[in-house]
């Protein structure tokens, strides 16, 4: 990654956008002539209201100060003599750091776990659609969505929930991931392991982010969307991170591989363990999934959309289970071949979530497991999907929330595994936000509800 002690790299760049991340993860930024980036890039800028990004300041205190985080330093591919660095966010008056800066609760996280002698490493698979075109509208009279997609509307189409590893001609984003995957190392230092086309036909497709820590992942996955909508913006296409967008096809998640570290020792690896060679530190840890796994809900299945692809029969989870290569639990261990790569993956997380939150409080739920040594029960190794209500309650299966404000309410009652690293502040503005999200989308109508009930 090119940084600022490159002067060739410098003389290269008129423009320098400081960007940042708000409460419910949309990225934002402000664009910087290079001789005022130089001359202010120790004391900050004061470029931010506050009070007009969603659950930050209000009105009457509402000035930031953004300061560039250096080594996030990336030129920007498709502008000319122009590059983007994050910002850590802080208070003009007192100098810290701003409370709700969502980065922030990363750092915080990474400095927790550093204390405990410990370190996390995460990768993510991301799923998404690219659609050819989109069109809405939503005023009092006019409620409307229209989808084109070429892979579902035109020539040879992939049939409803085959698109699974399809190859051309029947796959159409073959040289979209490229050029994606591309772009992404070159020029912002985000690793692509590997990409296909998902399982949904009109045009959805996964990458797979290189693990890393949770901040420097939780910067890729922002790095990896904001970087996939440009490019399908230049193609004239749309690239939608939606958790459904499509009825009767599957939805996009974003499943959290993660493993704890001691030094050079995976914490989760068990050599003698007959099961999936897993520790009994893993164990506890998923139990601390399982026990806040409702609340976490709230962070991790982020919209009124995120409950609309939690539901049985496009592979997305809806009950709090664990198992090897199990992918109708929560909580699946993939099949590794080494200690190095024995880890656990969280199934419910969606690509609309913000990574420094969720990330960060998947962690501290586990690690809450971990010290109350909580019991994860024993592992599900059948289709919890076919089970009926009485085999899941004689298992003690717990079901995840079946909409936003039921996984608010969990969140406002299980909070206290977050606390070492998130305030209060933080918690209080993100329900806010989120009440007012899910109540205002309560109150709109949709093309279903007239399908459904225009004949009663």
């Amino acid at each position: 990654m090119k940084t600022l002690s490159s002067k060739q790299y410098l003389d290269d760049l008129d423009w320098i956008e400081l960007q940042f991340t708000d409460l419910v993860g949309a990225l934002h930024g402000v664009s910087i002539n290079l001789r005022d980036f130089s001359e202010n890039m120790e004391k900050g800028f004061v470029k931010l209201d506050g009070s007009s990004i969603r659950g930050f300041s209000s009105i009457e205190y509402s000035d930031l100060i953004l300061k560039p985080i250096i080594n996030t330093l990336s030129k920007i591919p498709w502008y000319e003599r122009v590059a983007r660095v994050f910002s850590a966010i802080y208070d003009p008056y007192t100098g810290k750091r701003f409370s709700k800066d969502p980065r922030y609760i990363a750092e915080r996280l990474e400095a927790f776990l550093e204390n405990k002698g410990l370190r996390a490493l995460m990768g993510v698979e991301i799923e998404f659609f690219v659609f050819d075109e989109i069109g809405y509208d939503i005023t009092s009279y006019d409620q409307s969505l229209k989808i084109v997609s070429m892979e579902a509307h035109n020539g040879i189409k992939i049939p409803v929930k085959n698109g699974y590893y399809m190859v051309d001609p029947y796959d159409r984003f073959m040289e979209y991931r490229l050029i994606l995957s591309r772009v992404l190392r070159e020029y912002f230092n985000v690793v692509i392991k590997n990409h296909h086309h998902e399982v949904a036909s009109a045009g959805q497709i996964e990458v797979n982010i290189e693990a890393s820590t949770p901040l420097t992942i939780s910067d890729d996955i922002q790095t990896t969307k904001y970087v996939a909508k440009n490019i399908a913006r230049q193609q004239g296409k749309v690239a939608v991170f939606l958790p459904k967008p499509v009825m009767g096809d599957n939805g996009s998640g974003m499943h959290v591989h993660l493993s704890l570290w001691n030094n050079s020792h995976n914490l989760f690896y068990d050599e003698n363990d007959n099961y999936a060679n897993l520790s009994q530190t893993a164990r506890y840890f998923i139990g601390g999934l399982i026990e806040h796994g409702r609340s976490l809900s709230a962070l991790v299945s982020p919209t009124v959309n995120s409950y609309r692809r939690l539901i049985p029969g496009y592979e997305a989870p809806i009950y709090l289970t664990w198992g090897k290569s199990n992918r109708s639990a929560a909580i699946r261990i993939p099949a590794s071949i080494t200690k190095i790569s024995k880890r656990i993956e969280y199934r419910p997380p969606d690509p609309l979530a913000n990574p420094y939150l969720a990330l960060s409080a998947i962690i501290l739920a586990g690690i809450d497991g971990i010290n109350k040594k909580i019991d994860p029960g024993d592992p599900v190794d059948v289709n919890v999907y076919k089970l009926d209500k009485n085999k899941r309650r004689e298992l003690g299966i717990i079901e995840l929330p079946r909409s936003l404000e039921e996984a608010l309410d969990e969140l406002e009652s299980d909070n206290e595994y977050l606390k070492p690293v998130f305030n209060n502040d933080i918690l209080e503005s993100y329900i806010e936000i989120k009440r007012k999200e899910s109540r205002l989308l309560q109150g709109i109508p949709s093309p279903s509800e007239f399908v459904y009930y225009s004949i009663i």
